[in-house]
C-alpha cells in the first residue's frame, strides 16, 4: 500500500446548467465530479448533479452529526442572485468546490455516509436519508455501484476512446436528450431499479 501521504481526493464543481422545475420555476444545477485514490471512497471516480439547496441540506446533516467541528460555509444565499447572470453563477459554483474541498480534507467528515450518497449518486436528500438510516433494501455501496452502472457514460472522453464511440446506443434513454434534464430521469431511474431490483 502507498503511503497515506499520497491518497488525493480532486473534487471539481463546474457545468453550471439550467434546469426547469415546471412552467415557473427553473433551478441552476452543478456537475461535481470527483477523482480519488482514497480507501474512503466507494468509486474512485464520479460525476453526478447537485441544486444549491441539496449542499444546505448536506451541511446541515453533515452539522448534526458532527458537532464539535467547525463547518466550512457554503456561498451566501442572497436574494440578488441571478441565474442569468454567469458571474453569480460562477461565484456560487467556486464557493460550493471550495465547500468539497474543505470537507473532504476531515477524515470524521469523510466517514458520513451521506458525504458519499451525495458526491456518488442522485439520490434525493429524503432517498440519502432514508437510506442511511438503513430504511431502504440497498445499502449505501449498492446505491453508489448501482448508480456507477446506470451512468456509464462516464467518463464520456475515455469511454468514447476505448469503445471506438459506439456507446450511445447501448444508453439512448440517457444519452437521447443529451443534455439537462435527462439527469432526473437517471435519479428517477436509479431510485426505480434500486427499488425494485430485490422486490
Amino acid at each position: 500500500n502507498p503511503p497515506m501521504h499520497e491518497e488525493f481526493v480532486t473534487v471539481l464543481v463546474r457545468d453550471p446548467r439550467t434546469q426547469k422545475e415546471d412552467s415557473w420555476h427553473s433551478y441552476i444545477d452543478y456537475e461535481i465530479f470527483i477523482h480519488t485514490n482514497s480507501m474512503c471512497f466507494t468509486r474512485k471516480t464520479s460525476c453526478v448533479r447537485r441544486r444549491f439547496r441539496e449542499f444546505v441540506w448536506l451541511r446541515q446533516r453533515l452539522q448534526s452529526n458532527a458537532v464539535l467541528i467547525q463547518l466550512p460555509e457554503l456561498p451566501s444565499k442572497t436574494p440578488f442572485f441571478n441565474m442569468n447572470n454567469p458571474h453569480h453563477v460562477d461565484h456560487r459554483r467556486q464557493g460550493l468546490q471550495e465547500f468539497l474541498e474543505k470537507i473532504l480534507q476531515n477524515a470524521l467528515l469523510l466517514s458520513d455516509s451521506r458525504l458519499h450518497l451525495f458526491l456518488q449518486t442522485q439520490l434525493s436528500p429524503e432517498d440519502m436519508e432514508a437510506c442511511v438510516c438503513g430504511q431502504t433494501k440497498y445499502s449505501v455501496a449498492d446505491a453508489i455501484q448501482k448508480f456507477a452502472s446506470l451512468n456509464r457514460r462516464f467518463p464520456i472522453e475515455d469511454e468514447e476512446r476505448k469503445k471506438g464511440g459506439n456507446d450511445a446506443d447501448s444508453d439512448s434513454e440517457s444519452s437521447s436528450s443529451g443534455l439537462g434534464p435527462s439527469d432526473d430521469s437517471i435519479s428517477c431511474g436509479c431510485k426505480a431499479s434500486l427499488a425494485s431490483e430485490e422486490s
